[in-house]
This record gives C-alpha cells, structure tokens and sequence, in this order.
C-alpha cells in the first residue's frame, strides 16, 4: 500500500520560508562577490556606487490584495499630485491600479502567493510601504537591498488585533490616534524590540470615503420610510473572518434569526473569508440562496452598501469603524463572549482589551448570544436611539487624526525618510573614501620612509 506523505500548511510555509532564506542568502552572497569584482576592476571609483545605488526604486509600495486599493489611491494620488516617482506592486492580477493612466505612478503586477514574497524578498528599494502584516515572520521577509520599510493600516480601529508579530519588523508604522502609539511601544517593550518610528498620519481611505459622502451626500429618508425609500430597514450584517468571526461561530442561527425578521438583509463576509474560509461560505450561501429581500454583497468598494444600509451588526470588524465614524450610522455588535479570541493577536500581550474593543459598548447596541432570537426588536431599539452619537463623535477624534491629509503625511514622510537616508548613506561613503585616503596616504608614507632607509637597516 503506498503512504502518501502529508504536510500541514504551518510546516509547509515554515519549509518554504527556511527556503528561500537560504536562496537569498546564496544570491546576496554571489552578488556581493560581483560588486567587489567589480569596484575592483574599477580602481573604487565612487561612480560605480552610485550607479548601484541608482537601481533602486525610490519608493516601492506593495499591495497583496485588490481590496486595499481603496488605502493605495489616494497615496498613489499624492504622489502623482506632487510629481514624485512611485512603483506599485500588487499581488492581484486585476489590481484596479494597473488600469490607472498615471505618469508617476508605475503599476506592476508580479504574480500572486509565494510568487509575489519571492519578488518582494530580492526587492531593491529606498523606502517601501505596505499594509501586508507579518513582515519577516512568515514568507515575506526583509531584503537586504530595502532601506526603509512602513505599515499603513488599512482599517481604523487598532493596530494590536493583527496576527502575533505583525508589526513588530517594520522600521516605521502610520498610526491615526494616540492610543496607538501607547499599544505599539507597551508591546516593544514587553518584547524587547526595536522601537519604531510612529508618525501620526491618519487613515487616507476613511479621507476619500468621507470627501465622497459629502459630495454625494448622506441618504435621503422620507418620513416613515428607510434608506432607498423601503418600507423596511436594510440591514447589514458585516462580520470578522477567522475562527472568531460571527459567520464562523454562528453563522446559520445568526442568519436565520434575520431572515425571520421580514428585513431587508445584506451579508457581506469580510474578504479574507472567500479565501480563508470558502468551504464555510459556500455552505452557507448554498444554505440561505439570494431572494428580494436577502442578499450576498461581494463588492471591491464598500461605499455604496454602507450607505445604502440603515443599521450594520458585526463583531469585532475594522468596517464597524467605517461605518460608525463616516456614516454616522447605528451599530449592532455582538457580545464577545460569543467568539472573540484574543490569544491569536498581538494584543493578547496587554492587560488592557484592544481599544476598538473597549469603544464597542460605547457606541452601539450589544447583542448577546441568547438575544438572537430577539434581534428583531434589538435592531428596532438600536435604531430608533440618539444615545451613541455623541460616543462616535469621541471615538472619531480618538482615531481619525488629520482628517481630510492623510495621504498627503504618508508621502511627504516617504520623501522626507529618502532623502534622509539617502543623506546618511551620502555622508558614510565620504567617510569611508577619508579613511581609504589616509590609510593610503600612510601607506605611502611607509613606502618612501622604507626607500630612503640605508641598506643595512632593512
């Protein structure tokens, strides 16, 4: 009987991470060795290394999703508003970067999976943005040949409820409000790592999403009636993925229930999830198939279903923050004994729950696993109440620094960390060609010195 030999995808990417360590490690090796034949052969001339300096790309941002274009953009935009150069590089082949008619911005796309982390780990470039966590943890790993490397978070809220380590191998991370910055330094601290540079920047997607409403403008309701003119509010159910996301815990109990309600229902499953979690998707939308009044959303942009929805319920989602802080709109959580985990993210690490955690019961209406049953009437209550305005009001000063610039920080960042890196590396050649200078001129030195000693003293 033959075995078949099984390796589970932990391993699997552990394997693959311990090999392309060592390729790097073989290819940075054999391109040590040619550059110092090459310096050689050309007597050390500062010129050539300032051609190899030249190879980089100035500013490289990586994207390994379509779905955080809506974070990228309005970055692209600045730079390109500013006629600063830029490389974008996406790890999905239908980017909507890559349709752009940009003249500063130059989109590529470089394969998808351990295809795009091969390219990224022989990345050569000055300052590098990304909102991929887990840098140096798994297969993305931090070439050599990147000066710089910053996270932007592609969701308000906390920068602690990524997965374990997500940050902690950035050279610098983007944050929108002072309680990150308390998060991020208590968890260097804790792991005795290198402390980052934090610059307060903002959110630039939550900028653009909030400059479309007010053109727009908010949804208009007659009276007695809901968004879109229906007799019934539209409700949106927009979840976590993970073992913790409310789809996942209490998918078909959570559906039913809202179904029974005779409303209009939207579920929109977090992105991740048609990845991560398809057999449970495709259960569950073969289990509870579309009708009029119950719907799938699987949009890249989410602007139009958070307007279009009169109330959300989630869990522990970044989207409650959009929708609460941009819309202004009635918020649903449920209570996180229902399936909140926090052993899995880095702010297991802190005595204090994640600030997006704690601001739950401030500014929406808890449903507890009991109450789905009663979700009906909880949904009314939440939606007929005034009492969480004031609360969102504070949480988007809390969150939401630089409202309306964030873009515009990111890059002028960006720009200031090049040319300041570009400076050092600058002044450390000049050093370095003085000290070759003296050592040759001692060297000299001790030539004549040796030539015009007597024979006998030699």
């Amino acid at each position: 009987m033959r075995t078949l030999l099984y390796i589970d995808p932990g391993t699997g990417s552990m394997l693959f991470s311990i090999l392309i360590g060592i390729f790097a490690a073989l290819v940075f090796f054999v391109q040590k060795v040619i550059l110092k034949i090459k310096f050689a052969l050309s007597g050390g001339r500062a010129d050539k290394a300032a051609a190899a300096a030249a190879e980089k790309i100035p500013f490289l941002i990586f994207s390994d999703s379509k779905r955080y274009w809506n974070t990228f953009k309005p970055i692209c935009d600045a730079f390109e508003a500013r006629k600063q150069k830029v490389t974008y590089w996406t790890a999905s082949p239908d980017d909507p970067a890559l349709e752009e008619k940009y003249e500063y911005v130059t989109a590529e796309f470089i394969g998808e999976g351990n295809k795009a982390f091969t390219r990224l780990n022989f990345a050569k470039a000055g300052v590098l943005l990304s909102t991929t966590p887990g840098l140096d943890v798994y297969q993305w790993k931090r070439s050599k040949n990147v000066d710089w490397y910053v996270h932007v978070l592609h969701a308000a809220g906390d920068p602690t409820m990524y997965r374990m380590f997500g940050l902690d191998f950035y050279d610098a991370v983007f944050i929108a409000g002072d309680f990150m910055e308390d998060e991020l330094r208590k968890l260097e601290e804790l792991r005795g790592i290198t402390k980052k540079e934090l610059p307060m920047a903002g959110v630039p997607y939550l900028d653009v999403m909030k400059a479309r409403l007010d053109k727009e403008g908010k949804e208009e309701k007659k009276e007695g009636k809901f968004a879109e003119g229906r007799d019934v509010p539209t409700v949106l159910l927009a979840p976590a993925w993970g073992p913790s996301g409310l789809l996942t815990t209490l998918g078909p109990e959570m559906l039913e229930a809202l179904k029974a309600t005779g409303y209009n229902i939207v579920v929109r499953p977090h992105p991740q999830s048609m990845t991560s979690e398809k057999e449970l998707m495709d259960k569950l939308m073969k289990d509870f198939p579309e009708n009029d009044s119950f719907h799938w959303n699987f949009d890249n942009d989410n602007f139009s279903v958070l307007k279009k929805s009169d109330i959300m319920i989630s869990d522990f989602s970044g989207v409650i923050y959009d929708y609460t802080l941009v819309f202004d709109k009635p918020l649903v959580f449920t209570d996180m004994g229902v399936g909140y985990n926090r052993d899995v993210y880095d702010c297991c690490w802190l005595e204090e729950e994640p600030w997006m955690i704690r601001k739950l019961p401030e500014i929406g209406t808890p449903l507890k696993k009991d109450d789905i049953g009663n979700v009906k009437s909880i949904i009314d209550e939440a939606i007929a109440s005034e009492k969480f305005s004031a609360a969102r009001e504070e949480a988007r000063k809390e969150t939401w620094s630089n409202i309306g610039s964030a873009s515009d920080k990111i890059v002028e960042y960006m720009i200031e960390k090049g040319e300041e890196i570009a400076k050092k590396k600058e002044e450390e050649r000049k050093a370095k060609e003085e000290e070759a200078k003296k050592a040759a001129g001692k060297s000299s030195k001790k030539k004549a010195a040796d030539k015009d000693k007597p024979e006998a003293e030699k």
